[in-house]
């Protein structure tokens, strides 16, 4: 190339700064690693790489870096930063090894691996909701429930899991359609739980439009928890899942009430599910679940999976489930603040992120990703997925996140096979273009299947990202949150206590 035309285009290219720029040693402190992001005009928050976080007046980052900030000038935010992790005063801190005992326990959750286990017991269902992710058939359907021989290798997958507590998940469809099924297969893991040194929950997801009295007994027997779905108010909730010549209200209604008499009232829990018309009623919504003697609410914007969205009416853009969200959130801590605790549980996880070394086992906000390491999924039909939206993507043919079959396929060909190994290129944060420089990164998590429904690949990109809008819109307002009364920062610390 002409030296000439070579030396005018080099103009164009970031030049590479001197090494004198970069030396650390002219300084009277050292940069630790961490971040920064502007919560308002006024206001940016600090992170590190453990998750402690530091409020400051726009600019004090910048002047962090410049090597601008004094002792003598800035005491108090000096010392904060010393004492937190963010500078050191010699260029190894003496406190690595108490920082990297920290950063083992907000990845404690690898250590023990898998530990929900969803077996779709059935596909049946006699409900039509309007957000129904799956195929749903009708109840007279038999060969949609769950062979025994499928049930058979589940636990057997199940008990090799290197995780000593797990939970056995049974979904549909409406799980209570196979009941029979449900018995055999938790007697099955009871003969086998001793013999594996298992300790195990059981959970059974059902709309309690069919529970009664004998089956709640046996639950009771058995130390068997019921999940349900409760949308909001009966124009609501009836509205989201209906069901044919009736209320299913009134049913839910019946049905918490009869469990928590038989099985006590903290065996019963309630999951909601924000349709566009739930959009309408963020305050009715959260009163309903406070009305009903609920300790809380997590609130929970519809999946793009499955059916989910098969039609237009069920779609709806981010910025308008954030606004539902914020005025749900802003009753809820209304609520606290006249003298009642009641908490938003998506919030909660993400303030034991923030407040806490420890990371709850969320499958949406952990890095690595939560599929594989913290939850498979037995479909009716034996095949194993990396999670319940994995399923609901394969109910539209596409089998991207299909590892094996439970008749096919033996336990380490399915979680070290080569499409678990794909999936792993792509399901931690911290190596992740737009994740990895995010300040917000150690309080989320990475998602390869919301990734791949909602753009086409599973490595995603951030600025377009469904999920990183709401998770980072959430952060940042709950950090503005936490700095903007000391009341409110009370009422979202009692949370996580």
């Amino acid at each position: 190339m002409n030296k000439k035309v070579f030396d005018r285009k080099r103009k164009d290219f970031r030049q590479f700064r001197d090494y004198d720029y970069y030396d650390q040693s002219k300084g009277k402190y050292f940069l630790m690693p961490f971040n920064f992001h502007r919560i308002n005009k006024n206001r940016e928050v600090l992170i590190n790489e453990i998750g402690d976080f530091i409020f400051a007046p726009v600019g004090t980052y910048e002047t962090i870096v410049k090597r601008e900030l004094s002792k003598e000038k800035h005491p108090e935010l000096y010392q904060d930063l010393v004492s937190n992790h963010f500078i050191s005063e010699e260029i190894y801190s003496p406190n690595i090894d108490l920082i990297a005992t920290r950063f083992r326990t907000k990845k404690l959750f690898l250590d023990r691996f898998t530990s929900l286990h969803i077996f779709v017991i059935s596909l049946r269902c006699e409900h039509t909701c309007a957000y129904c992710q799956v195929s749903r058939v009708t109840q007279n359907k038999e060969k949609y429930d769950m062979s025994l021989v499928s049930i058979d290798k589940g636990i057997e997958f199940m008990m090799k899991s290197p995780n000593p507590n797990v939970t056995m998940e049974f979904q549909g469809g409406e799980a209570l359609l196979a009941f029979d099924n449900i018995k055999y297969a938790i007697k099955k893991a009871q003969e086998f739980a001793p013999i594996y040194g298992k300790s195990i929950n059981y959970v059974i997801c059902t709309n309690l439009a069919l529970i009664n009295e004998e089956i709640l007994e046996y639950c009771k027997i058995n130390q068997v928890l019921i999940s349900t779905s409760l949308d909001g108010p009966k124009y609501v909730h009836d509205k989201n899942r209906n069901k044919p010549n009736c209320s299913s209200y009134d049913l839910t209604i019946r049905g918490i009430e009869l469990s928590r008499e038989i099985l006590g009232h903290d065996k019963v829990s309630a999951l909601m599910t924000t349709s566009s018309h739930s959009l309408n009623y963020p305050v009715e919504i959260v009163n309903e679940y406070f009305e009903q003697g609920f300790s809380g609410i997590f609130l929970r914007n519809i999946s793009p999976y499955g059916f989910a969205l098969r039609t237009e009416k069920n779609r709806y853009e981010t910025e308008v489930f954030l606004h539902f969200y914020k005025k749900a959130l802003n009753r809820i801590i209304q609520i606290n603040k006249e003298g009642h605790f009641f908490t938003e549980d998506f919030s909660k996880i993400i303030l034991t992120k923030i407040l806490t070394p420890f990371n709850i086992p969320y499958v949406d906000l952990q890095s690595p990703a939560g599929l594989i390491n913290g939850v498979v999924v037995f479909n009716y039909d034996g095949a194993v997925y990396a999670t319940d939206e994995s399923r609901m993507l394969a109910e539209q043919k596409d089998f991207s996140f299909r590892l094996g079959h439970l008749l096919e396929n033996k336990y380490e060909e399915i979680i070290y096979g080569l499409k678990s190994r794909r999936i792993a290129q792509v399901w931690t944060n911290e190596s992740l273009a737009g994740c990895s420089e995010c300040a917000f990164r150690v309080y989320c998590g990475a998602d390869p299947v919301h990734n791949w429904a909602t753009q086409g690949d599973m490595y995603g990109y951030r600025p377009s990202s469904a999920f990183c809008n709401k998770n980072m819109e959430v952060i940042r307002y709950l950090l503005t949150l936490m700095d903007s009364d000391d009341e409110t920062r009370d009422i979202l610390e009692s949370w996580i206590k």
